[in-house]
């Protein structure tokens, strides 16, 4: 379920005592940032996790050599609990806030033995990176294709477009919506029209590359770059960004 934003807004607000003011424990800035954030009582729900907190001390921690914290902060508030004010965020920023539920999101074992959403996307993107470790676009897909899975597993797909949306471009979007198309022309499913038109678009090669990547990117005990590492990877890539 997709944490509510009242209920990462007291994370950001408990994370930035924790770090900033020294604070050690993490159930008194937990109220604390309760208190601060809404005058009325916060219902159980909107409380976040132990592990909430920690991770978002530990991405200003390792933000800070990223850029000025400020700047990480805005972007991060606007994005995570005023998206609809009509300010864009650093791009990356983003995407550091729909990848990190994905570590809380389990699969089923049957298809992915190898656990979390979070870590399939981490393995996904460091296959795609051996493929082809200079295409941006391409490795962004790989990153961020299962970010829906966070918000509606039912149609993970469309949710992790409708996020992303302004902060991918076409070519990364058509990437990430036919994924599941490459892996039903893969087994055999897939219709003989929708292949054909799978097939008529310039960037069919790397939609089967990346199919491979997320086929093969189920795999217990693999090495994988965190989150930082990989954004800090693409980010030293980035091109003129046109959506």
């Amino acid at each position: 379920m997709k944490p509510s934003k009242l209920r990462r807004q007291i994370t950001l607000v408990a994370a930035r005592l924790i770090y900033e003011r020294n604070e050690t424990e993490y159930y008194r800035a937990r109220i604390q940032a309760a208190r601060m954030v809404s005058k009325n009582r916060v219902p159980a729900v909107d409380l976040p996790t132990n592990d909430e907190i920690r991770a978002e001390v530990r991405w200003l921690a390792e933000s800070s050599d990223m850029r000025d914290e400020n700047d990480i902060d805005v972007a991060r508030l606007q994005y995570q609990v005023l998206p609809d004010q009509g300010v864009l965020p650093d791009r990356f920023d983003a995407y550091h806030a729909l990848l990190i539920p994905l570590e809380t999101v389990k699969q089923s074992p049957r298809y992915h033995p190898e656990g979390d959403v979070l870590y399939h996307s981490l393995q996904v993107f460091e296959l795609a990176r051996n493929e082809l470790p200079y295409d941006e676009e391409f490795l962004l897909a790989a990153l961020l294709h299962d970010v829906g899975k966070a918000i509606d597993r039912h149609d993970h797909v469309s949710a992790g477009l409708d996020a992303l949306d302004r902060f991918i471009t076409q070519r990364t979007r058509w990437l990430i919506l036919h994924h599941a198309d490459a892996q039903s022309l893969r087994e055999g499913t897939l219709g003989v029209r929708a292949a054909r038109r799978l097939s008529e678009s310039d960037s069919y090669e790397e939609l089967l590359l990346l199919a491979q990547c997320d086929r093969e990117g189920r795999r217990q005990g693999v090495m994988v770059p965190d989150v930082v590492e990989a954004l800090q990877y693409v980010r030293s890539l980035e091109t003129a960004f046109d959506p």
